[in-house]
């Protein structure tokens, strides 16, 4: 490896510290650099500085102007000497960190050229290439799997006798030819020769490329200060010193390369599976994790399954729906509430004090009919399905993900992940390993990770009484505003007027509640987002790894309150704690408590359920898809000169937006949120489903047109699963089981409708010689004399109102003259006991059936066990073969110059 004698460290003992990055030597980094640390200096005739080359004219160049070195990433920066606004000392400043930074990239090896942009003479780009030496070094440093040789192990396809059915989904193989697979291993220079090496320059692919050069460029040093180092191009980037660093796209999304040896995989991506033409075929998955790296590519593999299995639970939700939009006409309990002469003779209590009027029942008449969709037996069964389905998809997605494990080669992820650059900076604390009883360096003792740990849990659990904070204002909102609709919007039903007839105050209430919850819930988001990663940055994980799972349960934990709180209100809080109209509670001694309507609240949960779904998927498309491209295209008009020049790669890429240092995070949040709707309240809305299923087979495509055309290409990364998600996902599905079980029970009318059915109907409760849903509304509504208001402390609010004596309110409690008046009847303690025993019954059937399911479907296929251990033993054996082969060569040579040896000292005495 050809590397200069030094490095060149500027020593600024005055310069204000920058951001993120490191403030200490990185000791496992040092380890690998032949050139060691002289001095400090700053005269600038000590920077290696890169060559400066003219733009050759060919657009879709990968290569330096030389056509041979390949560009592996992409700085750009600034000309410091052209900048207007700045001040000229800090201009200098930061003239002398870039050029040092860039002067010990060549020290390690790198090569760089730089050249100025076409369109803006102020922006220069420095192109870095690996040579072949240094990509061997670091490929060893990392771990990296490489070929050793062709995989000749017979695959079975999965689909067998379908294969002639799935074609069509598939994509077609002469355009996207399968990869060719290879025994691998971890990279050693010292047995380059086990290696699959036919061309040195094919050998590294672009992705590995661009992960070893971004390894470097995350560890270099540019500058010492109080004697510590500062490094790393992510601290350059964020400081302002380079604008932008970025591996480059092969060709344009839309145009072949020009050079025949380009594979315009960039092209290839967004035309079978960007394009919207591709919708309904299958991912190729092997050409992303090749073209993003395995990272993405397991994103979007737990994603297509995702919404494959969605399509099952979507085809039971619609059937569940259909058979309760047929089945209203036979819903009695509706009918009753809609009949003029049983629902139109019913006088309702007012449902706030001295401003809401009695009501007939019968105005409640549409919401009825629509609850009788919702709340029917269909929604059992589905409920139970979808705690049974939850655990399959689980299941089920451990094995593909343990197949995708052994296809992509990351069974034996053996690469030890590298500690952050954050980290190391910290890394002052030397403490004796237990294990190894040598020394390491630590960011903080015991009691300094005590004191991170309890401010960072003091500060999420702030923001989350933030959220109950703003859940609790929903609350006021609902209980003020009710009365303002109960005064205005008329009581009577008018069929001629749709508002009369559909727009009741409880809807009116829900929906506008729904509306300013949701606009809520996405200021918070955007707030939280950014106090997230602030607090996850006090932490100070060690890894990336680490980095993310800390940061995805922060953010999980926020947003399932944020997202998930107003639903848990509606389906088991509201109109659960009311009192009844002789002793209402009130809300902080103003305002009384809310009360669902006479069906119960499972139609505004659903109607909340649809609001956020559907605004959330609304608004993920802005963000994802339309700000992008609105970014993109002020650019390209800003940019005058651009449709009068031919534009260099390089520059193409450097006008589209980043991607962002979290990459795939919100991402996945997003579908994890969404997860959560699907399973947690599905009890409520069986459409949720395939609303989810419509809005992902769109994300897939949405998520690939955005990262092929509107965005840079990211740095590839290794992953061997989806991370934190996963028992994240198991968590949901455990409580959704006790969710869906309380929402039937508690939150729908199906058991107390049942208790009628099967002993209240009939005698001695009943009056009817058979089982009947007949009378219903008349028995499970309790009747109240407007003089019986108990609160001596409040005026009667219901004097006044009307001439009437008695109303009826929704409760089990027996009738004013009763021996124990207003105290909750026979029939309450029927149907508590009904719910109890129905929760109790339904939990421990599905977590018996989950149990037995997730015992019987083992986490990796017997056949992916039988290639992994086939594989591996195939692997040692060339590599112990290869050893011997080596090693009997070898002691053949000493051999043979043992026996010259012994000839010559032999030969004098014979003779």
């Amino acid at each position: 490896m050809q590397m200069m004698t030094r490095n060149v460290l500027l020593n600024m003992e005055l310069e204000e510290d920058d951001d993120e990055d490191g403030d200490i030597v990185l000791e496992n980094f040092d380890q690998t650099i032949v050139c060691p640390t002289s001095g400090s200096l700053e005269s600038q005739q000590d920077f290696r500085t890169p060559e400066f080359e003219e733009f050759n004219g060919k657009a879709d160049s990968l290569f330096f102007t030389d056509g041979q070195r390949r560009i592996d990433f992409v700085l750009v920066y600034e000309d410091e000497s052209k900048k207007e606004n700045n001040k000229k000392g800090t201009n200098e400043k930061q003239k002398r960190k870039r050029q040092a930074y860039e002067s010990n990239l060549i020290c390690h090896g790198l090569q760089l050229e730089a050249t100025r942009s076409v369109s803006d003479d102020k922006l220069v780009f420095v192109k870095v290439h690996a040579p072949w030496e240094v990509l061997c070094t670091y490929a060893e440093i990392m771990h990296i799997k490489l070929p050793l040789k062709p995989n000749d192990l017979k695959t079975r396809s999965a689909f067998g006798t379908l294969n002639w059915f799935t074609k069509v989904l598939r994509v077609n193989e002469s355009v996207i030819k399968p990869e060719q697979e290879f025994f691998t291993a971890p990279f050693e220079k010292s047995r380059m020769n086990d290696f699959y090496i036919l061309d040195r320059d094919s050998f590294f692919n672009p992705a590995t490329r661009s992960r070893i050069v971004y390894f470097i460029l995350s560890r270099v040093k540019y500058q010492v200060m109080n004697n510590v180092n500062k490094f790393g191009i992510n601290r350059l980037v964020s400081s302002g010193i380079y604008k932008a660093a970025f591996p480059l796209h092969d060709c344009k999304f839309n145009y072949e390369s020009e050079d025949p040896s380009c594979p315009s995989e960039r092209y290839l991506l967004f035309r079978e599976w960007a394009h919207p033409r591709s919708i309904y075929k299958k991912q190729p998955l092997d050409l992303i994790r090749k073209y993003y790296g395995e990272k993405i590519g397991i994103y979007f593999a737990w994603l297509g399954y995702y919404t494959q299995m969605l399509l099952l639970a979507a085809v039971v939700g619609v059937a569940c729906f259909l058979y309760g939009y047929l089945d209203q006409d036979n819903c009695t309990w509706s009918k009753e509430v809609c009949d003029p002469d049983i629902g139109g003779q019913i006088l309702m209590c007012p449902q706030c004090d001295k401003l809401c009027p009695f009501w007939r029942l019968n105005i409640t008449c549409e919401s009825s009919k629509k609850l009788c969709i919702f709340d029917s037996f269909g929604t059992l069964i589905f409920a139970v399905f979808m705690g049974v389905w939850v655990t399959l998809f689980l299941e089920f997605w451990k094995r593909r993900q343990a197949e995708l494990e052994y296809e992509w080669d990351t069974v034996e992820l053996q690469q030890e992940e590298q500690p952050r650059p954050e980290y190391e900076a910290q890394c002052n604390h030397v403490v004796i390993n237990e294990i190894t009883q040598e020394e390491e360096r630590i960011p903080f003792t015991t009691c300094g990770k005590c004191i991170r740990v309890t401010l960072c849990a003091s500060a999420v659990l702030f923001w989350i009484l933030l959220i109950i904070a703003s859940v609790i204002g929903i609350i006021v909102y609902r209980l003020s505003v009710f009365i303002v609709f109960s005064t205005t919007l008329p009581t009577n039903p008018n069929g001629t007027d749709p508002i009369q007839k559909y727009l009741t105050p409880q809807m009116a209430t829900s929906i506008t509640a729904s509306i300013i919850s949701f606009i809520i819930i996405m200021i918070l988001n955007t707030v939280y987002e950014k106090v997230a990663i602030m607090i996850t940055n006090f932490e100070l994980p060690r890894t990336q790894t680490d980095y993310e799972n800390s940061l995805t349960m922060k953010m999980f934990l926020f947003q399932f309150v944020n997202y998930y709180s107003s639903c848990f209100y509606i389906a088991f809080f509201k109109g659960k704690f009311v009192g009844y109209p002789g002793d209402p509670v009130y809300w902080l001694g103003k305002y009384r408590n809310e009360e669902c309507d006479p069906g119960g609240c499972l139609l505004e949960l659903t109607t909340q359920l649809t609001i956020i779904m559907g605004g959330k998927a609304i608004w993920n498309n802005i963000q994802e898809v339309l700000l992008p491209w609105v970014m993109n295209l002020i650019g390209r008009y800003q940019r005058v000169s651009g449709s009068e020049k031919i534009t260099p790669r390089w520059e193409q890429d450097y006008h589209l937006q980043p991607m962002g240092r979290l990459g795939l995070f919100y991402e996945y949040l997003e579908m994890i949120i969404q997860f959560g709707f699907v399973t947690l309240f599905v009890a409520s809305f069986p459409l949720a489903p395939l609303l989810a299923l419509v809005n992902n087979i769109l994300e897939i495509r949405v998520d690939a047109w955005k990262l092929t055309t509107q965005f840079r290409r990211m740095v590839p990364e290794k992953a061997q699963d989806i991370g934190a998600w996963q028992p994240i996902m198991q968590g949901i599905a455990i409580l959704a089981v006790v969710t869906n079980a309380m929402i039937i029970a508690f939150t729908s009318d199906m058991i107390p409708r049942l208790v009628y059915y099967w002993s209240f109907s009939i005698p001695p409760y009943g009056e009817h010689t058979y089982y009947t849903m007949d009378g219903y509304i008349n028995k499970t509504l309790s009747v109240f004399n407007i003089t019986d208001f108990k609160n001596t402390d409040k005026e009667n609010p219901y004097i006044g109102l009307g001439n009437y004596t008695l109303c009826r309110y929704r409760d089990f409690r027996n009738p004013p003259g009763h021996p124990q008046e207003y105290k909750h009847n026979i029939y309450y303690w029927h149907v508590i006991a009904a719910k109890l025993a129905f929760i109790i019954v339904m939990e421990h059937v599905i977590y018996s059936v989950k149990f037995f399911i997730s015992y019987a479907i083992p986490d990796v296929s017997k056949i992916t066990k039988s290639k992994i251990k086939r594989e591996k033993y195939l692997t040692q054996k060339l590599l112990h073969e290869s050893h011997l082969k080596d090693l009997t060569k070898n002691m053949g040579l000493i051999a043979e110059r043992m026996g010259g040896v012994v000839d010559n000292s032999v030969r004098p005495k014979l003779e």
